[in-house]
């Protein structure tokens, strides 16, 4: 009977830990010395990969994806990921393609614009059809919006319309930038962070909230935070939210420098 008790209260702690595991979420795409994206998933550490970036699109231009060392787009060398992209999903690691990022040329002009490039985010990357996917015949797990150019216009137009192809919420993940934004990221005390996260995690309708950080010192101007202090202080503080994720990194080049996340792994 006491052995049978133990067991139980060891799959009453189990099943306590579990529910505030969190994931992590990489960005993989910027640097063609990262590996590849199959080998990316494999390392375990990863919960979702988001492919950065779709830089061009918007105001009748041809979308253009743009992975950097990985493959020419421009000659459909893209295609080849499909395999690698399926390899991940196989593992249970949800895929998807970033829109935007800091450089690039891309905005919408009016609700139609935006309705255009949802569907043309439909046929050529998730469920749709269309003979010039660019990433071949993979079907990604959803669209990571990282607008930091162009206007501020018709975002929300086109959030909507990409929710109108699927059954979930306007937004499942939302990875917060808790870095290069001195107001709200660590220096040496968690205070504003854990403001910062109250904030989020009360006002954003989202499933999910992560928190976005870079895998080394030279991944971002600031915000960097010891693989020590985010496991002593900053999760600890966090983990008890209902709408905790996990850890947000960039990218996947500057992960493999530090071992950032298998560093953290266990903790998030």
């Amino acid at each position: 009977m006491t052995s049978q008790l133990a067991l139980f209260s060891l799959m009453v702690l189990l099943l306590m830990v579990s529910t505030n595991a969190g994931g992590i979420a990489i960005y993989w795409g910027q640097n063609g010395g990262e590996g590849t994206l199959a080998e990316t998933c494999s390392t375990g550490n990863y919960d979702y990969v988001n492919l950065a970036f779709l830089s061009t699109f918007g105001n009748g231009q041809n979308p253009m994806i743009n992975l950097a060392g990985h493959c020419d787009p421009y000659s459909n060398g893209c295609t080849s990921l499909s395999s690698d992209i399926k390899s991940c999903q196989a593992k249970g690691i949800k895929v998807m393609l970033t829109i935007g990022g800091a450089a690039g040329s891309y905005y919408l002009t009016s609700a139609a614009d935006a309705k255009q490039v949802a569907t043309y985010l439909w046929n050529n990357f998730l469920g749709g059809k269309s003979s010039t996917r660019p990433l071949g015949d993979a079907v990604l797990d959803g669209i990571d919006f990282d607008i930091e150019g162009g206007t501020t216009q018709h975002w929300d137009d086109l959030a909507r319309y990409l929710s109108g192809y699927s059954s979930q919420g306007l937004f499942d993940y939302v990875w917060v930038q808790f870095y290069n934004n001195p107001p709200c990221q660590y220096s040496g005390g968690a205070t504003n962070l854990e403001d910062a996260w109250k904030q989020w995690t009360s006002d954003i309708p989202a499933t999910k909230i992560f928190l976005g950080l870079p895998a080394a010192p030279a991944a971002a101007g600031s915000g960097y935070i010891p693989v020590g202090d985010l496991t002593s202080q900053v999760l600890p503080a966090i983990k008890g939210s209902t709408k905790y994720g996990g850890v947000m990194l960039w990218s996947k080049y500057y992960d493999d420098q530090t071992g950032y996340s298998s560093s953290i792994k266990s903790h998030v």
